[in-house]
């Protein structure tokens, strides 16, 4: 088996839309074989539970210790924006985030915070995801984000469109921080992913729609502190009616994650994925070469070191 093999994969049958059990039943007569490699640019795992997967995912990225060092106050910034429950797709997933904060404590993180600028009440946004309760369980603190006191001005020099713009004080202040969205359809910016989960770090969300949003996501993602790790919960996406979805029956189960540091590459795997239940073509999601462009990271999947892994 090819290496990457996966990922081409995805991409390949995008048109065909396939159902979950053909889904699966394409997986599991793959082989699992993977190439080794000491530092991959990008590992995708499929077939588990949102905690596995993300265990599993980031073993093979070199472990938690290894973007986590003892005393550091570290920052997980997960899709929190609807009053969705997890099942919509719309939000991150509540377990997901949950075991990274585990994860970041015991690598000896002074302290760990979460938070989102939400587009509903955040207080209920925060509770119907399920990610206040699962990242207070696990030992993180869960911040505000609905007041532009909470933010501090940062300047964004390779920005074509945004030159500056506010963030929240505590990722301003932020040893390390870990960039979580979850994977779904977005009807503004067709998708959202990775970088449009940038949007949730700065105070004026309106100016990106009235600024030219594609362009404005990418000049977004050039702020110099950039995530770990971009790590993409695939676990259910939201196929269609994003960003919130209307119906539970508009997202698909792929039990999957992808994770990189490098968030253009992550971004364009992920799309390689959804193509699996749902068509996008990687064109029309234009913020994603407007920050290969900017140099944020490239498209070329194949000119990568990609682990593609089944439980």
């Amino acid at each position: 088996m090819e290496r990457r093999e996966f990922l081409k994969k995805s991409a390949a049958v995008g048109v065909a839309a396939l159902t979950f059990n053909k889904l699966q039943a394409a997986l599991e007569s793959n082989s699992i074989m993977v190439e080794k490699a000491a530092s991959p640019d990008l590992v995708a795992v499929m077939g588990g539970e949102p905690v596995q997967l993300l265990q599993r995912a980031l073993q093979e990225m070199g472990g938690i210790g290894k973007y986590v060092k003892k005393g550091q106050s570290v920052v997980i910034k997960p899709n929190i924006g609807w009053d969705k429950k997890p099942q919509f797709a719309a939000t991150t997933n509540p377990d997901l985030v949950g075991e990274l904060v585990k994860q970041c404590l015991a690598a000896g993180a002074k302290k760990v915070s979460v938070f989102d600028n939400t587009c509903d009440n955040w207080i209920k946004c925060y509770a119907s995801s399920g990610i206040k309760a699962a990242a207070e369980a696990a030992g993180a603190t869960v911040l505000p984000a609905n007041d532009a006191s909470y933010y501090r001005d940062v300047k964004l020099p390779s920005g074509l469109k945004m030159k500056s713009g506010k963030i929240h004080q505590a990722l301003v202040e932020a040893d390390v921080w870990f960039n979580v969205p979850v994977l779904k359809n977005h009807d503004g910016a067709n998708m959202s992913i990775a970088m449009k989960n940038y949007m949730g770090i700065f105070w004026d969300r309106m100016y990106f729609h009235n600024n030219d949003l594609q362009q404005c996501i990418a000049d977004a993602c050039t702020w110099s502190k950039k995530p770990a790790l971009n790590i993409v919960d695939a676990y259910r996406c939201l196929r269609t009616h994003g960003p919130q979805g209307r119906s539970i029956s508009d997202a698909s189960t792929l039990k999957a994650i992808i994770v990189s540091p490098d968030i253009v590459a992550a971004d364009t795997a992920a799309i390689g994925l959804f193509n699996q239940v749902q068509t996008m073509d990687l064109g029309k999601v234009t913020h994603i070469a407007n920050g290969e462009k900017l140099k944020l990271g490239t498209q070329n999947i194949n000119s990568l070191t990609v682990k593609r892994i089944k439980l």
